[in-house]
């Protein structure tokens, strides 16, 4: 968990980078299209862990460490996206017994990361001046972004490193792989 959300924490460093450049050739449309990646992290460790709690260690750890490297965000975008991610995510394998890891819950799971912080967003960055039209792209474009990025990725580089052995000693390696 700590190393996927210290990785994570230095990846959005510089995926601010390029949501900026995305930002300035595609306005929130092209900015949305990379959003799965920043929720990834915390996805991928449920997947390989399979244990309650796993989201909120995970992004209370990506939290910490975006706040020491520095966001073009600010330091409050940080914690609330981290926090909407967690509840979003627990509540998910909660309601699945942490028993459902196939493509189909990883797809849901991704897309239903987005719709919380979005609202916050929304409401912290302006996006409710956009108009209506140009909110509910972004909008369907960052949940289509959070199935694909996030959810299908995650399943991919999960099933990718159960294969190797590499995750033995967790819960994800003692389940055959699901499609």
């Amino acid at each position: 968990m700590a190393m996927l959300a210290t990785a994570n924490g230095a990846m959005t460093f510089y995926l601010s980078v390029v949501n900026k450049m995305l930002n300035n050739f595609g306005g929130p449309i092209a900015t949305s299209t990379i959003v799965g990646l920043y929720m990834i992290y915390g996805l991928l460790a449920y997947y390989i862990i399979r244990k309650p709690g796993t989201a909120v260690i995970t992004y209370s750890i990506g939290a910490l460490v975006q706040s020491f490297i520095g966001s073009a965000y600010g330091l409050a975008s940080i914690i609330v996206a981290a926090l909407c991610y967690m509840v979003v995510l627990e509540g998910l394998c909660w309601i699945t017994r942490y028993k459902r890891w196939n493509l189909t819950f990883m797809l849901i799971a991704g897309a239903a990361l987005v719709p919380l912080w979005f609202v916050f967003a929304a409401q912290m960055f302006g996006y409710t001046a956009w108009g209506w039209p140009v909110l509910i792209s972004a909008f369907v474009t960052r949940v289509i972004s959070g199935a694909v990025l996030c959810g299908w990725l995650t399943k991919v580089l999960g099933d990718g490193l159960i294969r190797t052995g590499l995750l033995k000693r967790y819960r994800s390696s003692e389940q055959p792989l699901e499609v």
